[in-house]
């Protein structure tokens, strides 16, 4: 069962420690690229004060962004901003979006996301939790995915596996942490084409998954052609 109080604390000490390590920064470093293709490090810290934002509306009932244009406009326009407004941003936001989940409500209701994608509402806070600890790895700026808590990790790599599951353009895998047949395991991709089994590290499969840090790139292949290539995010 879901425990959002469980996942918003989560969510808070995410973002505070994300804010500790950019609160040392300066505009310059603000300015460098991030770890994300074409967004600096502005770039990232924007979004995540919008995504706090959208998730608002979302429990609110409201549309997540009013469309794609607006919500890559406002990342756009809120990636040059200073560090000082960047980071008072980033708090205000926070605390908008810890209120809205501190308030009485349905957390057993269907709600709806992006691209017509729904979820159960206590799965919200989850869902931020992602964007915050995701995100503070694409800053490239000494957090990596071995540093996520361990929770976090098992918790993402089942729900990622669960959303390429039934995907045509993946091949059924089977991902085993380790190489031992009795180790956790999860299944993901389609049921066309030949079965791939990849083996590694809690973050190795995190990183092929998300398309984050190495990609997979050592994962072992343990039976199967070749490391598949998963669709983008």
């Amino acid at each position: 069962m879901i425990d959002h109080v469980r996942d918003l604390a989560s969510v808070r000490e995410a973002t505070d420690r994300l804010i500790d390590a950019v609160s040392s920064w300066d505009n310059a470093a603000l300015a460098q690229p991030s770890r994300l293709p074409g967004w600096t490090r502005g770039h990232v810290l924007a979004h995540l004060s919008r995504n706090a934002d959208a998730l608002v509306n979302v429990l609110q009932g409201l549309p997540m962004y009013k469309d794609a244009e607006t919500r890559d406009a406002d990342i756009e326009g809120g990636s040059a901003r200073p560090l000082d407004v960047q980071l008072a941003d980033l708090r205000a936001t926070a605390d908008r979006f810890s209120a809205v989940c501190e308030e009485p409500a349905d957390w057993d209701r269907t709600v709806e996301l992006r691209n017509g994608v729904t979820d159960s509402a206590s799965r919200i806070p989850f869902r931020r939790w992602v964007e915050v600890a995701l995100h503070h790895v694409d800053l490239g700026a000494g957090y990596e995915l071995e540093d996520l808590p361990e929770e976090f990790v098992s918790r993402e790599i089942g729900f990622l596996a669960d959303r390429w599951s039934g995907r045509p353009d993946v091949p059924p895998v089977t991902l085993r942490l380790g190489h031992d047949e009795d180790t956790p395991s999860w299944l993901t991709g389609g049921t066309e084409g030949e079965p791939v089994v990849l083996a590694g590290t809690a973050a190795e499969l995190l990183g092929w998954l998300a398309g984050r840090g190495d990609k997979g790139a050592h994962l072992a292949v343990l039976s199967g052609p070749a490391l598949p290539d998963l669709p983008a995010l």
